[in-house]
């Protein structure tokens, strides 16, 4: 059997009558990226939110290496390994792009945001945040402050930022949203680069990016799954076809 880092079991999520996710049973194999895709309102970032607990399931289970989390708190889910990444940039604007790097880095001192510690406490984190900036492209910048960065810039430091506090499954909300297509280009590179010896787990609207680097995809329509397998399975499924209907194109054309 393959080894699964997460599972969901009959995962639903009901706001009042309104069934946003329902009966979901998701299975993440480690070492995978896993893509969850589908129309807008599919109830994709309904799923991400139950999985790191912002919001607590109606029913059903969720499994983190055979263990349950169900009713685990955010803060725990995050010292499990489950770090997620936000469809809106989550750094600090006002601080050094090494300096937001070290704030993730913090939590292995012991000392975690406390952002009145001594710069030499801070220093020893120097090295291995350079490291960090090294590997996703950002060591040229890591003395310039983070709301001077472009825009693909800052979401390849917020990926810098969850590699930091060291994930075993890493949760990507929509990473190239509102990108152009050299940025996309450059963080889709970066998503498949840092993926290797790490599970990620991502929502994403753009195709060519789901073609070009997921293993796996969990089609959601209206809060259910409708579809799964690689790219070539799914783009095919007359059903996923009608679910994105006026969008078939995009789905072909991926390749």
């Amino acid at each position: 059997m393959a080894d699964v880092i997460l599972e969901t079991k009959n995962l639903t999520r009901e706001f009042k009558g309104f069934v946003a996710v329902n009966d979901v049973n998701l299975r993440v194999q480690r070492g995978h990226i896993h893509a969850l895709i589908g129309p807008n309102g599919a109830g994709k970032t309904t799923c991400f939110n139950l999985l790191t607990k912002f919001l607590v399931p109606s029913s059903g289970n969720i499994f983190f290496n055979g263990r349950d989390i169900t009713h685990a708190k955010p803060a725990q889910i995050a010292r499990n390994g489950i770090i997620r990444s936000f469809q809106i940039s989550a750094v600090f604007p006002h601080l050094s792009v090494l300096e937001n790097v070290r704030i993730g880095l913090q939590r292995q001192l012991g000392t975690s945001f406390h952002f009145w510690r001594s710069e030499a406490t801070l220093n020893q984190l120097n090295e291995r945040a350079m490291q960090l900036l090294e590997e996703v492209g950002l060591s040229e910048f890591a003395h310039s402050i983070t709301v001077d960065l472009p825009y693909g810039r800052k979401r390849a430091l917020e990926i810098a930022t969850t590699l930091a506090m060291e994930p075993e499954l890493m949760l990507l909300d929509e990473p190239t949203q509102g990108m152009g297509h050299e940025d996309v280009r450059r963080v889709t590179d970066l998503i498949k680069k840092v993926s290797k010896g790490r599970t990620i787990l991502m929502v994403e609207h753009n195709m060519s990016v789901v073609s070009g680097i997921c293993d796996h995809i969990s089609v959601l329509q209206r809060g259910a799954v409708l579809a799964e397998g690689d790219y070539q399975t799914v783009s095919k499924n007359p059903q996923v076809l009608e679910a994105y209907m006026g969008t078939t194109d995009v789905l072909e054309g991926a390749h």
